[in-house]
């Protein structure tokens, strides 16, 4: 018998990933180069590189790079990073070098430490 809740969950979860990789493929498709080094940023992600942004078509690497700089200012918001840590969020050292890169890294690393002490 098939437990409806699992498979109805696993294809919801599927469901979602695929709509986000081709919410970026449309962003891409458009021209908005900017989200998508926006939602990259504000995820905490290293930046692409335009060998990688590439297989999504022309990129336009000054979009990018201006997005992703809008996003991982907001990330690098010392006031989250310990919730940012507290959830699981592996932190991939993105705000390194920013004003409050090591405020952000020790709150989250504070966040981290609970996280993984449970």
């Amino acid at each position: 018998m098939i437990n409806f809740r699992n498979w109805f969950g696993g294809m919801v979860v599927s469901l979602l990933l695929l709509g986000c990789s081709a919410s970026e493929q449309s962003l891409a498709t458009q021209g908005d180069w900017y989200q998508i080094g926006y939602r990259d940023g504000i995820a905490g992600h290293q930046q692409r590189s335009y060998r990688d942004l590439h297989q999504l078509g022309a990129v336009q690497m000054a979009d990018y790079d201006e997005g992703y700089d809008d996003g991982v200012t907001k990330y690098c918001n010392p006031d989250f990073a310990y919730q940012i840590g507290l959830s699981g969020q592996y932190y991939d050292g993105v705000c390194a070098g920013t004003s409050a890169g090591n405020q952000f890294r020790m709150e989250w690393q504070r966040g981290w430490d609970q996280y993984t002490s449970h």
